[in-house]
């Protein structure tokens, strides 16, 4: 229950509008960060890469995850625990066995050692990921 308490903490301080990317902020509070998602995503493509790491805390690594419509997800399984919020896009994801329809708004919870992807993705997916640390 902690874990789902501080994910939505975490999704709520995502899109509050009063931050901008790790990279950038200045702030007088080290126990406090905020961020804007469109300048996550503007930072992701200027890097040019699918993954941009913008948070690590104590207990979690907070990062933006981008696949392009029609593209391949090569992720491997992780050492840890995930939670994925899907900030926009659509497509399909396999964990194990198990195959969901994902769109702007699903919350996909993967435990550690699980083989997982994203595929069949119809809609550029900009992917909040939550890892357990």
């Amino acid at each position: 229950m902690i874990m789902i308490k501080t994910i939505l903490f975490l999704f709520f301080l995502s899109f509050c509008q009063l931050g901008i990317s790790q990279s950038t902020m200045e702030t007088s509070d080290p126990d406090f960060a905020s961020f804007q998602l469109k300048s996550l995503v503007d930072e992701l493509a200027e890097k040019g890469g699918p993954w941009l790491p913008f948070m690590q805390g104590k207990n979690v690594l907070t990062g933006l995850y981008h696949l392009k419509a029609g593209a391949e997800d090569r992720q491997r399984p992780h050492d840890t625990d995930e939670v994925y919020f899907v900030a926009s896009g659509q497509g399909k994801f396999m964990a194990g066995e198990e195959e969901t329809g994902v769109k702007t708004g699903s919350i996909l919870f993967v435990k550690a050692g699980v083989q997982h992807h994203f595929f069949d993705i119809t809609e550029d997916l900009v992917l909040i990921v939550f890892f357990d640390q």
